[in-house]
């Protein structure tokens, strides 16, 4: 790291405060159009760099890293998830990886709970169907949905997000049901009332609304395979607001149409920012544009946790958002 003020080169534009502050302690390249770097950009950032701070959008794979300069030592990337960068390739070159934990927990949980609701009561539908002029006056068996409460909730990925998304759905009357690598504390688990599955596959075939919470790794990459979606029973729902890659899209598009799952309220996608349009042609379906965590408040923490831990790094110190290695 530079004696002097860091070079750190932002991928994408961020908050107004954020890049001021960010101007008055460090020697900044900004991105003003935000205009996502094509990869000949990221590798002159790489290139030139004491600090790259990247978002979801940019790929730091292993060829990008490749031809980093010997000035970069931090990747300070902004927002929680890290798939997007190659951690070991940042490992082998003595590259530290931070990232932005705690910040969007409850944006991301108020989102999913907003899905859990909107898509078994097909509020899209009924507003679309009210801007189309589709409605001529209340019908008792018009526009029906399903009552949310008493029906099983099976959360995959029972960390900060999941937790704080099991709390919503306990006040409203869902029965909590997860899957994780590891039993979560007994006293939260007492709190939530929740029941631990071990067989992720035992869980699928029971529950009537899956959320999906996982990051997503190696490990997770179709983790709602096809295989594993046909273990959902007709009636269920699924919302995802992690990352689209842990379902297998192709296979979830086909049983949406076909009837084999209720609904689904999406919020990622596996080929980003791309979506399958035969997606968008369900009534079945809510597809939103990645915006779980798109709250001012929380894009503004994110920008304060990148902040602290470029000084910190900078000042000669380990910063407090390293990333050792993800789990769900």
């Amino acid at each position: 790291m530079a004696k002097n003020k860091p070079l750190v080169v932002v991928t994408r534009k961020l908050p107004d405060s954020i890049e001021t502050r960010m101007m008055e302690l460090f020697d900044v390249k900004l991105n003003l159009d935000d205009a996502p770097m094509t990869k000949a950009q990221l590798v002159e950032a790489v290139k030139t760099a004491d600090v790259l701070v990247p978002t979801v959008t940019d790929r730091i794979d292993s060829a990008i890293l490749a031809q980093a300069g010997e000035k970069l030592r931090l990747i300070a990337n902004y927002g929680t998830g890290v798939d997007h960068i190659d951690l070991a390739s940042a490992r082998q070159r003595n590259i530290t990886v931070t990232n932005t934990p705690d910040v969007l927990t409850e944006d991301t949980a108020d989102m999913t709970m907003a899905l859990i609701l909107a898509v078994p009561r097909r509020i899209a539908e009924g507003a679309r169907a009210l801007r189309n002029a589709e409605w001529s006056g209340w019908s008792p068996t018009w526009m029906l949905g399903h009552r949310i409460h008493g029906k099983r909730l099976g959360i995959i990925g029972m960390g900060r997000i999941g937790t704080a998304l099991a709390r919503r759905a306990r006040g409203f009357g869902l029965a909590i049901h997860y899957h994780n690598r590891h039993k979560v504390h007994p006293e939260i688990e007492q709190e939530l009332e929740a029941t631990y599955w071990e067989s992720l596959d035992q869980m699928l075939a029971r529950v009537d609304i899956i959320s999906v919470n996982c990051p997503h790794t190696p490990a997770t990459f179709h983790l709602l395979s096809a295989r594993r979606l046909k273990m959902l029973r007709p009636h269920a729902f699924i919302v995802n607001t992690s990352r689209g890659e842990v379902i297998d899209e192709n296979t979830l598009t086909r049983m949406l149409q076909a009837g084999e799952i209720a609904g689904a309220g999406l919020d990622v996608f596996e080929h980003e920012p791309a979506v399958n349009p035969k997606l968008l042609e369900l009534d079945n379906v809510l597809l939103l544009p990645h915006m779980g965590s798109a709250t001012i408040e929380g894009r503004i923490d994110m920008g304060e946790k990148v902040l602290v831990n470029i000084k910190t790094f900078a000042d000669g110190h380990k910063p407090p958002d390293r990333v050792i290695g993800e789990a769900f």
